[in-house]
């Protein structure tokens, strides 16, 4: 009973599990910070991960919606060959954001 009990725990620890990573950006984001935060995302996403980009919008940034969304599409565009689209762009409250599995399995 112990030694399946030891083997149950081990086998535990080797699953991996599939996290939600979290990339936030704003609608003003320069191109090489864009290229910064895409590899942090290739990186997450070649771990087997999730990943969560959110454009953050602030005062005034809320009447230009469509800033963020050409933002948001490039850089899903730029992880084609990483990642699909789990979930479509969705504006919640202030934050637009879209999920994105990774293509590569573990």
């Amino acid at each position: 009973r112990f030694e399946q009990q030891k083997r149950a725990k081990e086998q535990k620890r080797k699953q991996k599990t599939v996290e939600l990573k979290e990339i936030r950006m704003s609608p003003v984001i320069d191109v090489h910070d864009q290229e910064t935060k895409g590899r942090m995302a290739r990186r997450f996403l070649e771990d087997g991960n999730k990943v969560k980009v959110t454009i953050r919008y602030r005062g005034r940034q809320m009447a230009h919606i469509d800033v963020g969304e050409k933002i948001l599409e490039s850089f899903v565009a730029s992880l084609e060959d990483y990642a699909i689209v789990e979930r479509k762009p969705l504006m919640e409250g202030r934050n637009l954001s879209v999920i994105l599995a990774s293509k590569i399995k573990k």
